[in-house]
């Protein structure tokens, strides 16, 4: 575990996944704490795609790979490259197991900063294969709601006009409802999750703050660079995940091919691409 600390937040880093485990800001717990009766995890990363993929797998050049939900980062011990009292930097290679599942060689690098009472992550992405990678990469940050989160609104930057598109356990988008009509305001309620995620695919703003409207505590994350934004909360427990993601369920009918999935970005040979969103916690 890889700890940074400065004078507003404590955070516990580990190496399997590179994923937050703790989070404190002036003493206070502000992550899910992974009680496995609802969700063991707390701040998962996303790599090299984002949700499922359709039947489990892909093909590239005529051949199936088989991947779990969000990809293997979160399974794979990461290397610690760098580390600082306020920094820390994670390195994943590619490896046997990896091969497996995904044909490309890579370096990931998630990196933690901490600037008084902003945490900010960073993820490099390098394809160090001799043709064009394809991948997506994202976000699944839990946020504590010590009363559950119904006292808690998403404020957005803009106004906004937002859809919830719903998938079926083909990963299909099956419906299609309004959530948000010319507001910046999104109060949240028990009864959204019970169909699972909330997906956004045509946010405008660029930052947007978990508030507790009794409280006034309250999470800003910065999220330029992502094309899509999930809110996923388990029934019942007191936490709700904001999820940046550069990615999206494979949604595009029967397609398997992963040149062809949608959302999907690509990195050609020798190239990197770098992704940055922050989070600001303010008691």
């Amino acid at each position: 575990m890889v700890i940074l600390e400065n004078e507003v937040l404590y955070v516990e880093i580990s190496e399997k996944g590179a994923e937050v485990r703790k989070l404190l800001c002036e003493g206070k717990n502000r992550v899910w704490t992974a009680d496995p009766k609802y969700w063991g995890d707390v701040s998962p990363v996303l790599f090299p795609i984002c949700s499922r993929l359709r039947e489990g797998y892909f093909t590239y050049e005529g051949k199936k790979y088989e991947m779990g939900m969000h990809g293997f980062a979160g399974k794979q011990e990461f290397q610690v490259e760098e580390s600082t009292p306020i920094s820390a930097t994670f390195l994943l290679k590619d490896n046997e197991e990896t091969l497996a599942q995904y044909p490309w060689h890579f370096e990931f690098r998630v990196t933690y900063t901490l600037r008084g009472n902003c945490l900010d992550v960073t993820y490099d992405i390098r394809n160090k294969s001799q043709s064009t990678m394809y991948y997506s990469v994202g976000a699944h940050e839990s946020y504590w709601c010590e009363n559950g989160i119904e006292d808690y609104d998403i404020i957005f930057e803009r106004n906004e006009t937002l859809y919830n598109v719903t998938y079926d356990d083909k990963s299909v988008p099956c419906t299609r409802h309004i959530m948000l009509k010319d507001s910046n305001v999104l109060p949240l309620y028990e009864h959204y999750f019970n169909i699972d995620s909330i997906i956004f695919k045509d946010v405008k703003s660029r930052y947007a703050t978990i508030r507790n409207r009794k409280t006034g505590e309250s999470s800003s994350v910065k999220f330029d660079g992502f094309d899509y934004l999930l809110l996923w909360h388990k029934p019942g427990a007191p936490y709700i995940c904001f999820e940046p993601w550069a990615g999206i369920c494979a949604s595009n009918g029967g397609v398997t091919d992963i040149t062809k999935k949608e959302g999907i970005l690509k990195l050609e040979a020798g190239e990197k691409k770098i992704f940055n969103h922050s989070v600001y916690y303010q008691n």
